[in-house]
């Protein structure tokens, strides 16, 4: 069932999108070849909790899986998306996707963003702007009237348009008093589950896109989610309320800037 939202309660929501966003800038300065992933995450989990907040990955169950162990998913090159902060070192010409979410006074929100670590391969960086570009294209559908199914079509056409490929397995989803919510927001055209965007939904917007195939696996972790034929990815994110006008981007900066704008 898709609930829509209040004023009152979107106005909860635009808090806690305020506050997730504002953490991006400030990792960011830790985001370079040396950086310890557990370093990231622990800063993260302390920006949440500073601002009144709860890491919504911290402790959350998927399909039968053990509980996620940390405040953000940090997946390098081929990892998509779920991987799980450690003692490993970002090193020069990774690719870095930090996945985000908190709860702040009963509601979510849900971001995440690639970081190209140094001087990457002229492919990693096409993938990264694609994958970027990708979400705005998507979000640029986010109109009453519009389908489900107009977001991931116009995320497929620029991806493929790229050589790359859209991953089919994960997808957005509805966000509101629970992270994950009805509908499905696939990155890719599908007809399954597919209506009618109405004022009031919030989704979670975040193509997933690789230089190589869209299969995945998972890893004998239980969580990180890797290509199949180890090809680098990218993983772009935000939490959007669909208006009666144009859409509105919840986890935007107090300021209404992207944070991205500013650790380009």
């Amino acid at each position: 069932m898709i609930h829509r939202k209040s004023p009152r309660e979107i106005e909860k929501m635009q808090r806690a999108g305020k506050l997730l966003a504002s953490l991006f800038p400030k990792i960011s300065e830790l985001i370079k070849p040396g950086a310890i992933t557990a370093d990231i995450d622990r800063l993260a989990e302390q920006i949440i909790i500073e601002g009144g907040a709860r890491p919504a990955f911290k402790g959350y169950r998927g399909s039968g899986r053990k509980p996620f162990p940390s405040a953000t998913c940090i997946s390098i090159n081929d990892e998509i998306v779920h991987g799980i902060p450690s003692q490993r070192r970002l090193k020069e010409g990774q690719i870095v996707g930090i996945d985000c979410g908190l709860e702040l006074d009963g509601w979510y929100a849900d971001m995440a963003v690639s970081f190209l670590i140094g001087d990457v391969h002229s492919t990693i960086r096409m993938l990264w702007d694609v994958t970027r570009k990708a979400l705005y294209k998507g979000i640029e559908q986010v109109r009453p009237g519009n389908r489900i199914s107009d977001i991931g079509s116009a995320i497929q056409r620029l991806a493929e348009a790229n050589g790359f490929s859209v991953i089919r397995e994960l997808v957005g989803h509805g966000i509101g008093s629970s992270l994950h919510e009805d509908p499905a927001v696939p990155n890719y055209y599908s007809s399954k589950g597919d209506g009618f965007l109405r004022p009031g939904m919030t989704i979670a917007i975040e193509p997933m896109i690789s230089t190589g195939h869209w299969k995945i696996e998972t890893l004998s972790d239980g969580w990180t989610a890797v290509t199949a034929d180890r090809s680098p990815t990218a993983h772009f994110e935000h939490t959007i309320h669909v208006t009666e006008d144009e859409p509105e981007i919840l986890t935007l900066l107090e300021d209404g800037s992207d944070p991205w704008d500013l650790i380009r």
